[in-house]
């Protein structure tokens, strides 16, 4: 299991040095845990991929998810003078490790979906807003908690 989240890291940190669009970095809180988020801008446009790596409970280590989604940018309400608003929806996939009732770790992985709205200040902070469902599949079975998470992210653009 280490090896894969070595692995991962390594993964996510080369496709950011490799990349020359806008990228930022930060957190996702949500009602189901801690994430690790970071996203790439995609062409020219406002469209983005979103990375995290997240722990589903914030005082386990058996229990993390790594969720890959493509956002894409609905609109651009002029709601304020200063800084920039964004509402944006996209389809994605995850895996994750959950305990299974057993006391024993398993595999899932399964489909989520990202409703989001963002602003995005004069400097580079961004704060965004976001409502993702999941359906995940694993141990023969479909994944019944953690179905809806809603969540408040944070992060740095650079």
């Amino acid at each position: 299991m280490k090896k894969f989240l070595i692995i991962l890291v390594a993964a996510l940190g080369m496709a950011a040095v490799a990349s020359a669009q806008p990228k930022a970095i930060g957190g996702r809180i949500g009602n189901y845990g801690l994430d690790i988020s970071y996203e790439n801008y995609v062409g020219s446009g406002s469209d983005f991929l979103e990375f995290e790596l997240g722990l589903d409970d914030a005082f386990s280590t058996s229990a993390f998810h790594f969720d890959g989604v493509y956002n894409i940018m609905i609109a651009h309400p002029d709601w304020t003078s200063s800084g920039q608003w964004g509402f944006y929806a996209g389809p994605g996939a995850s895996v994750a490790v959950w305990e299974n009732g057993k006391a024993e770790n398993v595999v899932y992985a399964g489909v989520v979906g990202n409703v989001g709205l963002e602003y995005i200040f004069d400097f580079p902070l961004q704060l965004s807003i976001s409502l993702r469902p999941r359906l995940m599949f694993g141990d023969g079975k479909v994944r019944d908690n953690g179905l809806l998470s809603l969540g408040l992210g944070f992060r740095y653009m650079f």
